[in-house]
């Protein structure tokens, strides 16, 4: 079959899924659960793909899924990989199969991503007899707390494993669009954790105290100053602080103030810089008004950073899927994801696929948002994107 016969098979497939891929999808919005507590997702999951002759490992990561495809010819193993859980988020989108959870939502789209996947091994395992190699699926736990790329790895996720592809629903892209880019495509995810101490008193005696919500204020805006002047424009950096706590009355002076933040990298050379840059101003901020500071800095994942080579074949595989005209160059975001992970270890490529409105994408409500919603017109885009990877990679012409 020559690759022209084969992405118009794989289109016709995917309108023919449509219907499977949306009931998977409000299914799963319907009955959201959050990181690591996924069991009924996951049960799901290997119940479809054992019924398609995939050897199913569950419980990988906590409540992850491992599947294999062995082909007829040997050959790589590739995986794809697709996250479960949802968010603690109310949802607001007015739905008709919105949650039914209170409290939780899949305001991230991962039930989409699930679905995608699911009837994508529905489609390769028609392909079995084309296939020159293993076809590994990773259906993943807990990437919203970036920690369930780490508990699949531990248990085996990636053993064999020679390329990953991965993608994401983006609501600023209209459903039908994919987007993927060499290098850099997502930021490294650190946190902050910082304690000032001060010494306490009387609010109209600050002279006997020393201030640690004076010296935390004056922390936050010396933070910005990494950015701005000790690293270079060329080194795309975000620290925000996004929690500050200290004191419990308005004429008391506390003697400490909690103060959590976010460290956002593209680069690796940027990330190992910034870190003591930070702990630095920090610290003789603190010092200047008299306090102290302890500085927890804990490194979360590394920047998604795609493979070249990977990057390039899900570039040729989506335009013979999509078109040159619906395949675009995606901009990098500060947003982590723990595909990264995986990154670190084998070669990869992480993408997106459009799932905003056909007009007005970019004022769509975004990731994490409780209004946030798909348009379902990305679910067989996203299948058929995922097949078409698998098969260039897999069973090329």
């Amino acid at each position: 079959m020559d690759n022209d016969s084969r992405e118009k098979k794989i289109r016709l497939m995917s309108e023919q899924e449509r219907e499977t891929t949306v009931r998977f999808y409000r299914h799963l919005h319907r009955h959201p659960e959050l990181s690591f507590e996924e069991q009924r997702t996951s049960a799901l999951v290997a119940e479809e793909l054992r019924k398609l002759g995939y050897r199913v490992r569950e419980r990988a990561g906590k409540f992850g899924v491992i599947a294999d495809l062995e082909g007829a010819a040997d050959g790589p193993t590739v995986a794809l990989r697709a996250d479960m859980d949802a968010l603690p988020i109310e949802e607001e989108t007015g739905l008709p199969f919105a949650s039914t959870v209170p409290g939780v939502m899949h305001a991230c789209g991962h039930d989409a991503h699930t679905a995608m996947l699911l009837v994508a091994a529905r489609i390769l395992a028609s392909h079995r007899g084309e296939l020159r190699g293993r076809l590994r699926l990773l259906f993943q736990s807990a990437e919203e707390i970036n920690a369930g790329a780490k508990a699949m790895i531990g248990d085996g996720g990636l053993e064999g494993v020679a390329e990953i592809y991965g993608l994401h629903n983006w609501p600023a892209l209209p459903a039908g669009v994919a987007a993927v880019k060499e290098g850099a495509l997502m930021g490294a995810v650190d946190r902050l954790d910082i304690e000032v101490r001060g010494r306490g008193g009387h609010g109209a005696i600050p002279d006997l105290a020393a201030d640690p919500i004076v010296a935390s204020s004056a922390v936050v805006l010396a933070l910005q100053t990494a950015v701005s002047r000790e690293l270079s424009p060329f080194e795309p950096s975000v620290v925000t602080i996004g929690s500050f706590h200290g004191g419990h009355a308005n004429n008391v002076i506390p003697d400490r103030s909690l103060l959590t933040g976010t460290v956002r990298t593209l680069s690796p050379k940027a990330r190992a810089d910034i870190r003591g840059k930070l702990i630095r101003l920090i610290s003789k901020t603190a010092e200047a008004y008299n306090c102290s500071a302890e500085v927890e800095y804990t490194e979360q994942v590394p920047a998604v950073i795609n493979d070249s080579g990977c990057a390039v074949a899900v570039r040729e595989a989506l335009v013979r899927t999509f078109g040159t005209e619906r395949v675009r160059t995606a901009d990098p975001t500060m947003a982590g994801e723990d595909f990264a992970v995986y990154q670190e270890r084998v070669p990869g490529c992480f993408f997106w696929i459009g799932s905003g409105p056909k007009q007005g994408s970019e004022a769509a409500y975004g990731l994490h948002h409780p209004k946030f919603r798909i348009d379902e017109d990305c679910l067989p885009a996203g299948v058929a994107a995922l097949v078409s990877i698998a098969l260039a990679r897999l069973a090329p012409s």
